[in-house]
């Protein structure tokens, strides 16, 4: 039995590779654009560290950090 319903046009041809490949090119935009914007706001809030209190290979050390709002 032949397969005569093979035509270049339909899902499983061009379109359907068109299609998978504007998807995944919006897949990647949206997740570039969502990690540029996660920089951009742990960039503009830096923080301050006590380094009189620190002790070496303590796990208090993340204590001593403070986060500086408004400069």
């Amino acid at each position: 039995m032949e397969n005569t319903s093979r035509h270049i046009f339909h899902i499983h041809g061009i379109t359907g590779m068109l299609i998978a490949t504007v998807l995944l090119l919006s897949i990647l935009a949206a997740l570039t654009f969502l990690g540029l914007v996660a920089q951009q706001s742990v960039a503009d809030k830096p923080y301050t560290l006590d380094t009189q209190s620190i002790q070496a290979n303590s796990y208090d050390n993340k204590n001593h950090r403070k986060l500086v709002v408004g400069e």
